[in-house]
């Protein structure tokens, strides 16, 4: 009872800037770059449910990410567009734990399905004689439903140790969206319990994937060094370099906000940062993935005269 009563009911999200002249361009930018999101990642979806050729373990992971990558951003921009548009910055506190709640949720999905895309890589390059008994449709589906599992019961662990602080003094989150780290600066309890699960139990979770995609890069490289062929080599390497681009663009960024005491938390820089992983990488996915993908430009060209 004591700390509800003392709990404010909502917050203030500053949002990316206060100065009234970039709310319409702001608004402008994010609105095109949440569109390029959603109307890319669907058309990956599309074009891989829709055409037998691709019906294989890399390109299950690519649509499932391409899924997460849709939610994860809807999570925050539509939220963020608003308050930009209507200049109303206030969020009621349970709508800002459901935020946190699912960017979290969907965040780590992201985090281990890039985990479960390197380890099909690795299998495929390093250990091709057992890729399909290995890669078998219901491990690929097992691995997906626990990428969805664990990181979601990460998130309700969060979710209810921030439920529990208490808000009783600033309300206004210098911020975007309802994250971790500016909310915890907000609480006037003690919020030690949550800084050691995120900084030890976050940092696993956020990690470990990481450890997977760096060893099994390195068996890769291995492996694909002992090829004769200048031509093997870098057929070898080229399946693997949208993967790479994308794990560089995720990982710079989420280490460098999340992997750290919140002490050193910086709210421009990690404004900054946190857009890149929320909304820009999200929209170059499509493009990384597909680009330079013979596999998915023959697949368009086939839907584009269905």
């Amino acid at each position: 009872m004591n700390n509800h009563s003392s709990r404010t009911s909502d917050f203030i999200l500053l949002g990316l800037s206060s100065n009234p002249q970039m709310q319409k361009p702001l608004f402008a930018s994010f609105l095109t770059m949440y569109l390029i999101n959603v109307i890319g990642n669907s058309v990956i979806i599309a074009v891989i449910q829709g055409d037998t050729h691709l019906h294989t373990p890399m390109y299950f992971f690519l649509s499932n990410l391409s899924l997460v990558d849709i939610c994860f951003t809807t999570v925050i921009v539509p939220q963020m567009l608003v308050n930009l548009l209507t200049q109303r910055k206030t969020i009621l506190f349970t709508q800002c734990l459901a935020q946190m709640y699912f960017f979290v949720a969907f965040g780590i999905t992201d985090n281990f399905l890039l985990a479960a895309m390197a380890i099909d890589r690795y299998v495929a390059i390093c250990r091709p004689l057992h890729y399909t008994t290995t890669m078998s449709p219901r491990r690929c589906c097992l691995l997906v439903m626990a990428s969805w599992a664990v990181s979601h019961l990460h998130s309700l662990t969060h979710t209810i140790l921030m439920g529990r602080l208490s808000f009783c003094g600033d309300n206004v989150i210098h911020h975007f969206f309802c994250d971790v780290q500016p909310l915890l600066t907000l609480s006037c309890s003690d919020t030690s319990i949550n800084e050691l699960l995120a900084f030890t139990e976050g940092s696993m979770v956020i990690m470990s994937p990481f450890i997977f995609i760096v060893i099994s890069y390195i068996c890769i490289t291995w492996t694909v060094l002992k090829v004769p062929s200048v031509g093997g080599r870098y057929k070898a390497f080229s399946t693997c370099g949208a993967h790479l681009t994308v794990v560089a663009l995720f990982y710079g960024t989420i280490i460098s906000v999340y992997i750290r005491p919140s002490s050193t938390y910086s709210v421009t820089k990690d404004r900054v940062v946190t857009v890149i992983y929320t909304v820009v990488t999200p929209m170059l996915n499509p493009f990384i993935y597909s680009l330079r993908n013979k596999d998915m430009k023959q697949a368009f060209k086939r839907l584009a005269c269905r």
